[in-house]
Formats: C-alpha cells, structure tokens, sequence
C-alpha cells in the first residue's frame, strides 16, 4: 500500500464520519474537487485501505444472538483446506490465523447454547483440527475501530 498523505488521512477521516457520504458531499467537506476525491478514492480502493463495502448486519438481528470465539489447534499443512472447510459452516463469521499456541482464531455466532455446542463439535470434527476451546462473548467492550489510529497516522504524517 501507498503511504497515505493527509489528504488521503483526511479524506479517510471524513468517510469515517460519515461512511454513506457522496464524492460530491466529501468535495465539499474537504474543500476539494469532484474530480480529485473521486480519484483519491480510485487510488485508495486500488490500493487496498478499504475493507468490504458491505452493510455490518448484526448477528442477533438474524436470529443468532449467541457469539463467541473458537480456539483453533490444527495439523499446520492442512491449514488451506480446513479454512476452506471453515469457510463452508455459516455460523462462522470470521476467522484469522494465528501465530502462538493458537492456529485459528474462529468467530461464530449461534442461536443457543445447544446450537453453539453443535457448531463446536462440527469444527472439531474437520479433518486436521485437533483441538478446540470456546470462549463464549459476553459482551463487546471497544467496537472495530480506526479513528485513533488514523489521528496518529495524521500526527505522525
């Protein structure tokens, strides 16, 4: 990726404000042209800084109000298939791979206890995994967030 100036750390910063902002309303926000914000913003998705432009749902919203993250321990070399085999369990809804004692990092959100013990047993009973710990979500304490360091990139720029 491209180091980022502060126009792109300003332009960011406005989207952040207001992510359904238009090219035209974020000109005028940040005393630009059309043209030059539509080309930042070329640039800046060419260039990887924007994550999915899909609508955040909220899984309780759906029916599964039951979240929790899965320690992950697998057989290294079958890494690619069993995120492939993952990726196929819809009540996965995230998942990183780890450095650590920890292979995979797996988020699931369930209807129920019952049904997030079933989502359990059916990781570990992929091919290659070999163990598993659950950690059930109580709550979100700090939401996915940006903004602070977005100000220090805007500090340190």
């Amino acid at each position: 990726m491209a180091t980022l100036d502060h126009v792109d750390l300003g332009l960011l910063a406005a989207l952040a404000d207001d992510p359904r902002a238009t090219v035209v309303a974020l000109a005028e926000r940040l005393s630009m042209s059309r043209n030059t914000v539509q080309a930042r913003m070329g640039r800046l998705e060419r260039d990887g800084a924007f994550l999915s432009f899909e609508r955040s749902i909220a899984a309780p919203s759906l029916g599964f109000p039951i979240e929790a993250f899965i320690n992950v321990q697998l057989r290294q070399v079958d890494i690619p298939r069993i995120t492939e085999e993952l990726a196929a369990v819809p009540e996965v809804t995230q998942a990183h791979g780890l450095s650590g004692q920890v292979d995979l990092l797996v988020r699931v959100a369930c209807r129920d206890a019952r049904h997030l013990f079933d989502t359990d047993a059916r990781v570990l009973a992929i091919d290659g995994v070999e163990r598993t710990e659950t950690h059930l979500v109580m709550r979100e304490v700090i939401p996915y967030r940006l903004r602070p360091l977005m100000e220090l990139a805007k500090a340190e720029a």
